[in-house]
């Protein structure tokens, strides 16, 4: 059997494929391309277990030293998913880690319609109205996973969530949750036609979040980061709630919030033999 050509190693920064893979930290070319880019063995590992399309992946031979990794290389070689092998200097530049694992990827993004969403898909959605810190998105996204959402709607003007920071904090849940752009009345006409209730938390909200009984299907709403729920958007919801707060502070982080309602949600739509917790 023929050898195969040594692949050529990129050893500059600024070799044209490196350049186009470091314009993906910009959202004009992330919407223009339909792709972003993600590090990390485990990051890349769920990208290609949740079947994402990956368009390259990026290899610093010198750091790679995990074994699974090695083994996850191979099989995408096999299946000829295109790489760039790159020094480590160039995946350093590429990077946001300080100690980069030597593994990274372009990836397809993946959006899916509001119309092609139906009842009983995952425990529920969550929609934000114009989330605007992706690392906040990203959170979000990793605890929609990790209690069996279906995935995420973004109101309004939104931040990318194929953001680096949003794809970080993801954990790879970027990879394994839906994704819908919509308008608030395209959401409310879609709530109608398929009978889905609509809960928002408010400050102002006579009730608490573990005092609302979440009968699927469910889309829970929340507001924006600076501004919270828009009265309108309140005014359309089927139920409010509130979180209870004792201190000083007058709000909670947005992904905090969201994980605080979405594992009560969890909690009473799991018995307790189903539940697995783990920090």
């Amino acid at each position: 059997m023929p050898q195969q050509p040594a692949r050529a190693m990129i050893a500059s920064p600024r070799n044209p494929r490196i350049m186009r893979v470091r314009k993906l930290a910009t959202r004009k070319e992330r919407s223009r391309s339909g792709l972003f880019f993600t590090e990390g063995i485990r990051l890349v590992a769920e990208a290609v277990r949740s079947g994402s399309g990956i368009a390259a992946l990026i290899v610093a031979p010198e750091l790679l030293t995990s074994d699974f990794a090695h083994d996850l290389l191979a099989r995408q070689v096999e299946r000829d998913i295109p790489r760039l092998e790159v020094t480590a200097a160039v995946m350093q530049r590429l990077s946001a880690r300080q100690h980069p694992q030597g593994l990274a990827a372009v990836v397809r993004q993946r959006w899916h319609p509001l119309a092609t969403v139906r009842p009983g898909d995952g425990l529920c959605w969550v929609a934000l109205d114009a989330p605007q810190d992706p690392g906040n998105v990203g959170t979000i996204l990793r605890t929609l996973d990790a209690v069996g959402g279906a995935g995420l709607i973004l109101l309004g003007d939104a931040t990318d969530p194929y953001h680096p920071a949003a794809v970080r904090a993801s954990m790879g849940a970027i990879c394994t949750q839906r994704l819908v752009r919509t308008t608030f009345a395209e959401l409310c006409a879609w709530k109608q036609a398929h009978g889905y209730r609509l809960v928002g938390t408010a400050v102002n909200a006579t009730g608490t979040y573990d005092a609302v009984s979440y009968a699927a299907p469910l889309v829970l709403l929340m507001g924006s980061e600076r501004e919270g729920l828009p009265a309108e958007h309140a005014a359309a919801c089927d139920d409010l709630v509130r979180l209870p707060m004792v201190g000083r502070v007058d709000s909670l982080n947005l992904a905090v919030a969201t994980g605080v309602v979405l594992y009560e949600l969890f909690r009473q739509h799991t018995t307790p033999a189903q539940s697995c917790w783990s920090a």
